[in-house]
């Protein structure tokens, strides 16, 4: 049976455990003397361990099976928590990250995790993690059978889900003891034997020891592994007693049901109803208040899981592809129907583009996902980078179930962290300067998002030292970013605003965290690729303030069509202010720059005709169609020959030959056929 077939499963399942134990981690730290958020890190962890040895993955297992019996000693009280001992279960936590990122990205979850695994085994024996852990210890610690006891006949969840797929597909379960001869010399190659047969015939799915146990020979003379086969237990008795030296073999066949009832009654002995309801810490609610949400939660746990399914993003992907096509085919029938004059065909096709337009709402929104899944991330981090600078830091998160489209989400994670590695580095002071400045010791971030119209806002707000103005100003000076004339007619806003420029830094000393000049002007150029824009507001003293406007999807958007010559392009809504008609005569010159006066404004001219080399055949018009766009605080007004009028179009990649075409961000198929090349705002604004 190839196993393979659980991969994206395991994956997924993993994740979710490992996030869990981070989530949990960190509210333990909070609140050390909780018992109920250890079980719940523990059952996250057996769990894993079970998966992984499921599924082959060995280094994944054993290093889960560490991190579990000190989670053990811990909930039986036999450990004192302290800071160090976060410390080591942390990095184990990021160990396991990276082994599942490896297998997520085909790789096969090894890793050299010596000396986290030592730590962790002195932690069990009641030492400190960080005294006297030497090369050598680490070895003798690696080197030294393990011995795993209580497994046989235990299986978590995952793995019984599995002996009951199997049996559903005509397999037996069968858990198969060996037992080779005392004076047998070879142990390692008469396992390998007795695997090489049982291969030939189903598939082992554990075993106990672990392979990797059984290859370094750590393990007495009896060995015992869970096997999936449609082979009688008579044949399989016969084809592992001609392996030579195996005294004994002993079949017991699984009985799914039997072993789901032990397990779940396992379960209920190890951890108390009380403890099964994930609270928060701070609000642990009276034992009898605790039963009855239990009952409530397992049976709303039953009901989400029969309306829920798991769905590949790809098939999301196809799906919205395909929905794409039908969108530009609603144009075409619009077109046609508009062209015929056809009452009952322009009824037709106005009821198809509604119900359309409904199937676009669900689509999207089955591609919608919270921003919970990049916040997730980013206590962890915070907490790890508040230790390497002797910082105290609280992240408050608000509003992590806001959503946002898949595209947008994979994007957003790297700025982000720029800006939080920022926040905590330049903004927070260190606990000493917040006391001398009559603050609390402890600085607090938040990370923020909410929905508005057709875009997510996310805030990420810090109460440190805000930024100073003539700080920035001094650096911008030096750096030749702006002249001293126009540094002196700079509002607050626009000073903050320079820090976004390449290579600008006001750090004193470069470090790991901050210093070099990267980070803010790669923020605000994926920011804007996005769509999107982001903006400072800072008081001196009081703290700072990013705020990042992103749109809720980048698939499908709202445009404003316009026609220069015979050629049509496409200016997105998001960033048009108005349109505007002005005359030849009201167009002035400043600075080698055709302007005009908007509002009270100086706001350039920009030709699209020239921008684009669109041949032109006759300038005799008195008058001029503008549309005004903006990119953040700036404006321009971009001058094109006629307004088609607004429509909802389909965005499409120009493609590796074309990707560095000047101000074009893509294209779409219009109604009649004709392609439109979307125009890039942000790249026309200097």
């Amino acid at each position: 049976m190839d196993m393979n077939q659980y991969l994206e499963v395991f994956i997924d399942e993993s994740k979710e455990h490992l996030q869990t134990c981070s989530e949990q981690l960190l509210e333990l730290e909070k609140h050390p003397d909780n018992l109920a958020i250890v079980n719940e890190i523990f059952r996250s962890a057996h769990t894993l361990k079970g998966m992984s040895a499921t599924m082959g993955y060995e280094d994944l297992a054993n290093l889960t099976h560490k991190m579990e019996n000190v989670l053990d000693a811990i909930r039986n009280q036999k450990i004192t928590l302290s800071p160090e001992i976060f410390d080591v279960i942390f990095e184990a936590v990021d160990d396991l990250e990276a082994m599942v990122l490896s297998i997520s990205e085909g790789g096969d979850g090894k890793r050299d995790v010596t000396k986290v695994v030592a730590q962790l085994q002195l932690i069990e024996k009641g030492e400190s993690p960080l005294v006297g852990v030497t090369a050598d210890a680490e070895v003798a610690a690696t080197a030294a059978p393990v011995k795993q006891e209580g497994m046989k006949g235990e299986y978590d969840e995952f793995e019984l889900t599995v002996l009951q797929q199997s049996r559903e597909q005509g397999f037996q379960s069968y858990e198969i003891t060996i037992a080779l001869r005392e004076d047998c010399l070879l142990k390692a190659a008469r396992v390998f034997m007795v695997f090489e047969v049982l291969e030939k015939t189903g598939e082992v799915i554990k075993s106990l020891p672990s392979a990797e146990q059984l290859e370094e020979e750590q393990f007495d003379q009896e060995f015992l592994v869970t096997f999936l086969t449609k082979e009688p237990k008579e044949d399989l008795i016969k084809k592992i007693m001609k392996v030579s030296e195996v005294e004994k073999v002993e079949i017991n066949e699984i009985d799914c049901l039997t072993v789901r009832e032990e397990e779940s009654e396992q379960s209920e002995k190890l951890v108390q109803p009380a403890d099964s309801v994930i609270l928060p810490p701070a609000d642990v609610p009276k034992p009898e208040a605790r039963q009855e949400e239990t009952k409530t939660k397992a049976s709303n746990t039953k009901q989400a899981n029969n309306k829920t399914i798991r769905v590949n993003i790809e098939r999301l992907d196809i799906l919205m592809n395909l929905f794409e096509e039908l969108v530009i085919d609603r144009g075409r029938l619009e077109q046609i129907s508009r062209d015929l004059n056809n009452q009952e065909l322009h009824e037709t096709v106005e009821r198809m583009s509604r119900i359309s337009g409904d199937l676009q709402t669900i689509i999207l929104n089955m591609r919608m996902v919270p921003v919970e899944t990049v916040f997730n991330r980013f206590p962890k981090m915070v907490r790890t980078l508040a230790r390497d600078l002797n910082k105290k830091i609280y992240l408050e998160i608000v509003g992590a179930e806001t959503e946002l489209d898949r595209t947008v989400i994979d994007e957003i994670g790297d700025p982000l962290v720029h800006l939080l590695r920022n926040a905590i580095d330049h903004g927070v002071e260190t606990p000493e300067v917040r006391r001398a400045n009559g603050k609390s010791e402890e600085g607090t971030v938040l990370l923020k998002a909410y929905h508005s119209g057709n875009h997510v806002f996310i805030e990420i707000t810090d109460d440190g030292a805000g930024i100073s103005r003539e700080k920035v100003l001094r650096k911008a000076l030096k750096n030749g970013i702006v002249s001293e004339q126009t540094a002196s007619s700079l509002t607050d806003k626009q000073v903050y605003e320079l820090i976004f420029a390449s290579g600008f830094s006001t750090a004193e000393k470069i470090s790991d965290v901050s210093g070099r000049g990267v980070g803010l002007d790669v923020v605000k150029n994926t920011i804007e690729s996005l769509g999107g824009t982001v903006s400072i507001d800072s008081r001196e003293g009081a703290g700072s303030t990013f705020l990042i406007q992103l749109p809720l999807t980048l698939s499908i958007i709202s445009v404003m069509l316009v026609e220069i010559q015979k050629e049509k392009f496409a200016i997105p809504l998001s960033s048009i202010i108005e349109t505007a008609i002005i005359r030849k005569e009201d167009i002035m010159n400043a600075h080698s720059q055709q302007v005009i006066d908007f509002r009270g404004k100086v706001l350039p001219l920009l030709f699209l005709k020239d921008i684009f080399e669109v041949p032109c055949f006759s300038e005799d018009d008195e008058f001029l169609s503008v549309v005004i766009v903006r990119k953040g605080d700036k404006m321009a007004g971009l001058v094109v020959d006629s307004f088609i009028g607004q429509q909802e179009i389909v965005l499409k990649s120009l493609g590796n030959y074309l990707n560095s075409a000047f101000a074009i961000s893509g294209a779409t198929i219009l109604g009649d056929g004709q392609v439109a090349l979307i125009v890039d705002c942000n790249s026309l604004i200097k």
